[in-house]
Order: structure tokens, then C-alpha cells, then sequence
């Protein structure tokens, strides 16, 4: 289905509709391995504010165009130009311009899941280490490579990958700068799945048709009380903004009627867009 309001103009991403609900962002720049450059962090900022807004749309998957990458991050040579021009300053990094938030440090609304079908390095590693969930082919590979480069993981990936895996095993991976399998991020809990690499993209819509089939306001919700559980320390003060916040619009709006009225009437609810 198509979107009900236009996305925004983009020359790194394609967007297509695999399922209702559900938009497909692939990066496209396979001959530089999908990193990113300045300019494409700006554009998929406005892409994924888009996606929250977008009423047709409950979940998104991110992919990587051809066979090798998924996305190796920042684009290097970028970045080294712009930190070796006359009178450079810090903050010459991808993400340091304005209207640019990485998706390795987005918040957002609604879930995005992590079809990685290459080479995830650098940001691009740290990108699904903040998505909701990450369906991985059998050959990909994973990285925090920048400390390799003389630069540092700083887009929010280490506080992240510290609550996901511990302060042991996210020292390892973001000090040493090694590569690891798609089997070894699977034992360590930053995959859900690991696939062929021809079913990858099916079993991604799989996820994201499960997701999209429920309610719009409880998709939202139940997200922010996951994120507000991994980023706020007290179990007790996470659950009361969420219950102040996101379940408080839930409990005023039309999908909690319609999804307890259609139990009721044994027949499937009739969501619409969520408010929230």
C-alpha cells in the first residue's frame, strides 16, 4: 500500500512497500559499500521523522543494496577531507551537522528492524545495535572498526552495546576493533536470527508483518516502554513515564476500544492510525 503523505526526496535510499504497514529502506550506495556521507545521514534523519509520521506505516526494515554491504558506516575519504581542509574544526564526523541524527542514535516511534546481508561495520554496526530487531544472513559480518581508523565509536553505540552485553564482552568488541560472524552476534544476543542469505529479506517481512498486524497506539507504546527500560536506569521510573506518557495517550484514543471490543466479538480489530 502506497503511503497516504510523500516521503521526503532521497538520492542514497530506495524505499518500496514489501506488506502493509511496512517500508522497506535500502541503502544504495553498493559500489562504496553503503557508507555514508554528510549529506545521506540528513536525508535518512528526515526519512525515518517521516516514518513516524507517516499513518499508513507501523514498521520499517533497513537493508543494504547488493550483496557485499550492509553499510560500512561513515564514508572515510568524506570525513578525511573535510578534517584536513584549511582551518578545520571538530565535529567534522558524518553525523555532526545540522539536522542530522544517525540512526545509530535515534529514538523514534515505531520499530525498525536490521536485515544485514553484508558487512556491518563502523556505523553500520552501530546502527543495529539500536534497532528493535535484527534478522542476520549467514555471511554477514560485524564491527566496531573505528578504533582502527584513529577515530571512535561516539554515535551512541557504547552506552548501548554496555546494557545490551555487559561492560566485559562491549570492551572487547569496541577496543579491539576485530570482526565477528553473524553466528557469534547471535550467541551474544545483538541478532534475533541468522539466515540464508536468499531468505533474509522474507524472514525481515516476516518480523515486520507480525508487527504490523497489531495495534498502531500498542506498537508504539510497548516500544517506548522497551527503549524507556533500556535507557533509564530505575525499572520504577521508566515504567512511570511510560504510564504518564505513551499508555496514558493509548488509553484515550480508539484502538484499545476496538481491540477489546473485537475480542469481545470474536472478529478481527479494525485498527486505525495511531494519535499517539
Amino acid at each position: 500500500m502506497a503511503p497516504i503523505n510523500p516521503p521526503p526526496p532521497t538520492s542514497f535510499a530506495l524505499l518500496s512497500y514489501p506488506a502493509e504497514g511496512v517500508v522497506l529502506v535500502t541503502y544504495n550506495r553498493p559500489e562504496k559499500l553503503n557508507c555514508t556521507r554528510a549529506a545521506d545521514v540528513v536525508e535518512l534523519t528526515k526519512i525515518f521523522q517521516w516514518i513516524d509520521e507517516e499513518p499508513s506505516l507501523r514498521v520499517s526494515i533497513i537493508t543494504g543494496a547488493g550483496d557485499r554491504a550492509f553499510s560500512t558506516g561513515a564514508d572515510l575519504t568524506e570525513w578525511q577531507s573535510k578534517i584536513s581542509a584549511p582551518g578545520a574544526q571538530p565535529g567534522a564526523g558524518p553525523g555532526d551537522v545540522p539536522g542530522a541524527i544517525p540512526l545509530s542514535n535515534r529514538v523514534g516511534k515505531k520499530p525498525v528492524i536490521a536485515a544485514v546481508n553484508g558487512l556491518a561495520l563502523g556505523g553500520g554496526c552501530e546502527t543495529i545495535v539500536n534497532c528493535d530487531i535484527v534478522v542476520a544472513a549467514d555471511t554477514a559480518t560485524f564491527g566496531l572498526v573505528e578504533v582502527k581508523r584513529g577515530v571512535a565509536p561516539y554515535a551512541g553505540v557504547l552506552p548501548r552495546l554496555i546494557r545490551t552485553l555487559g561492560l566485559q564482552r562491549a570492551s572487547e568488541l569496541a577496543l579491539t576493533g576485530t570482526t565477528f560472524t553473524a553466528t557469534q552476534a547471535y550467541t551474544w544476543g545483538l541478532v534475533n536470527k541468522v539466515v540464508s542469505p536468499e531468505t533474509l529479506l522474507d524472514e525481515a517481512i516476516r518480523y515486520a508483518t507480525l508487527i504490523a498486524e497489531n495495534s498502531p497506539d500498542s506498537i508504539i507504546c510497548t516500544r517506548a516502554g522497551l527503549r524507556q527500560g533500556w535507557e533509564t536506569a530505575s525499572v520504577v521510573e521508566a515504567t512511570r513515564i511510560t504510564s504518564q506518557k505513551e499508555w496514558a495517550d493509548l488509553q484515550r484514543g480508539q484502538n484499545i476500544v476496538e481491540g477489546l471490543r473485537a475480542f469481545k466479538e470474536r472478529r478481527r480489530p479494525n485498527w486505525v492510525p495511531s494519535k499517539l
